[in-house]
């Protein structure tokens, strides 16, 4: 998951999302069909940005983004979403 060959254009992110809880906080535990879609995530792959507009994300950031944001894609196995950086709300 480290070697990503992929490189996004413009302002677009990779970004692999965080596993969805399993539990809740009082211990009980959440079945498949009812996990939440996380919400929050780890870029691993940033384009270069647009000419008026740099990055300011970067690779290594954990973020929050919407719950629908991005497309999810697969690559080799591997789930990931891919965003602009307009959709992030926050650098964690």
């Amino acid at each position: 998951m480290s070697n990503i060959h992929i490189k996004p254009l413009a302002d677009r992110v990779l970004v692999v999302p965080a596993l969805a809880e399993e539990k809740t906080a009082s211990g009980i535990i959440i079945p498949d069909t009812a996990k939440e879609k996380p919400q929050r995530g780890k870029v691993v792959a940033v384009g270069p940005g647009k000419e008026d507009e740099p990055m300011t994300v970067k690779v290594g950031d954990h973020v929050l983004y919407g719950k629908y944001g991005g497309t999810e894609i697969t690559i080799e196995g591997n789930d990931y979403l891919i965003m602009r950086e307009s959709d992030i709300y926050a650098i964690v």
